[in-house]
């Protein structure tokens, strides 16, 4: 990558070599400040590299210049690189970073994240070249993978970003995306129940399933099962204790 849009002065490198030269202390730090200032147009080119890819400017620009401040205090003058050269993948990486530990609604494997990045990348360096929106197989043979990691990629990208359950997905804006999930139906849970009870009832003699189906199904009170059957409440209410212990053993047992 070349600096033609984000032209340092010759400032900027004498201020790291004098830096690097210089022991901790306040002068160091305030060439670090002044290094910081002069080359951050380049954190700023490469933040702006990333816009439009649903993060907030200012987001990649802070992000960019943690980048920068990480190259400053990294870079050592007397190895013989040019400090751009050593800046821009240290920027460029913790951009990266950015889009795949905090952007993410689902957390998916790196792997994904970085595929994600990758065709997205592909895709925009395709359609300026080819002059239309690259397909699959473009974007496969582009990247030298398969089409199916490709979709694969495609397919985890929608872990990108969530919709809130308040969105609308009616034109009148009367129902949202909550109302048309599905949820817990408890008259399934006691299904099996059901299955298992009527085998259950069926150990018990005619009596006791009467007197029963009367209390649970019929929501007759004791009182009002004693005068049916002809009997006190307090008998009653030892059969009806006596019948439930039977259909709970049947249940258990079952």
């Amino acid at each position: 990558m070349t600096m033609t849009k984000t032209r340092v002065p010759e400032s900027g490198s004498v201020l790291l070599r004098e830096m690097a030269a210089t022991a901790a202390g306040p002068r160091r730090a305030a060439l670090r400040d002044e290094a910081v200032r002069v080359w951050l147009p380049l954190a700023q080119h490469l933040a702006h590299r990333y816009s439009g890819r649903g993060e907030p400017d200012d987001d990649l620009l802070q992000t960019a210049t943690v980048g920068l401040i990480k190259a400053i205090d990294r870079f050592d003058p007397t190895r013989g690189v040019e400090f751009a050269g050593f800046a821009i993948p240290t920027i460029l990486g913790e951009i990266r970073r950015h889009f795949r530990d905090r952007t993410w609604s689902v957390r998916v494997p790196r792997r994904m994240q970085e595929l994600r990045m990758a065709i997205t990348e592909a895709g925009n360096a395709l359609t300026q070249t080819l002059g239309r929106s690259p397909t699959v197989a473009d974007i496969a043979a582009h990247l030298g993978t398969t089409e199916e990691e490709v979709l694969e990629g495609l397919e985890g990208a929608r872990a990108y970003s969530a919709a809130s359950l308040s969105t609308p997905v009616t034109e009148d804006g009367a129902t949202s995306l909550g109302d048309t999930l599905g949820e817990d139906d408890h008259d399934m849970q006691l299904a099996e129940l059901r299955i298992a009870l009527g085998p259950a009832m069926a150990t018990l003699d005619e009596r006791e399933r009467t007197i029963l189906s009367l209390r649970f199904f019929g929501n007759l009170t004791q009182s009002e099962i004693a005068q049916k059957i002809g009997v006190s409440q307090m008998h009653i209410s030892r059969l009806i204790a006596r019948s439930l212990a039977k259909l709970r053993t049947e249940l258990t047992a079952g």
